[in-house]
């Protein structure tokens, strides 16, 4: 299945990011070896679609992007694992915010690794999830100061041993 990034953008949008490819010395994917049992791990989830808690978190920077289309929001938002999908609100101008309303799980499954820690498939689920605005600058100077590191600390924080990211 190919998946239509631009779909919700206008489409000059599209030749600021299409058939651009990596940077120098990004042309290999990042890979570290997952050392421990998956039954034994402790997993935390990591939603690009632009979900926050409409009550208590600020939205994703919308007007923003929208000044500066090749920009997006480097921010990120603590999700709990235990908020309810009429918690949830969605900013993110690639996506159709109302298919991931209906069912949040698609971008944001705690359900799905709720069960599969029941099953015994997984040790432990993070209590505290990620939502992150997954459209970025391309050069992703932010993310790799700024965004990154702090994630980084709140996962260990919670001793998270994995991340799946959930992309939208």
């Amino acid at each position: 299945m190919q998946v239509d990034s631009y779909r919700f953008l206008p489409r000059s949008f599209r030749p600021l990011y299409e058939g651009r490819g990596a940077f120098p010395g990004e042309e290999h994917p990042v890979w570290a070896p997952f050392e421990k049992r998956l039954s034994a791990s402790r997993i935390a989830l990591l939603t690009s679609a632009g979900i926050y808690l409409k009550t208590s978190q600020p939205s994703f920077d919308l007007d923003g992007e929208r000044e500066r289309p090749e920009w997006g929001d480097p921010s990120w938002r603590v999700i709990p694992s235990n908020a309810k999908p009429e918690d949830f609100a969605v900013a993110h101008l690639h996506i159709n915010d109302e298919d991931l309303l209906a069912d949040p799980e698609i971008a944001l499954p705690v359900g799905m690794l709720r069960r599969l820690v029941e099953e015994g498939v997984v040790g432990a689920a993070a209590e505290r999830q990620v939502g992150v605005m997954g459209y970025q600058d391309r050069r992703l100077k932010d993310w790799r100061e700024t965004t990154a590191p702090a994630i980084v600390g709140h996962l260990r924080e919670q001793e998270a041993d994995g991340l799946i990211l959930a992309p939208a």
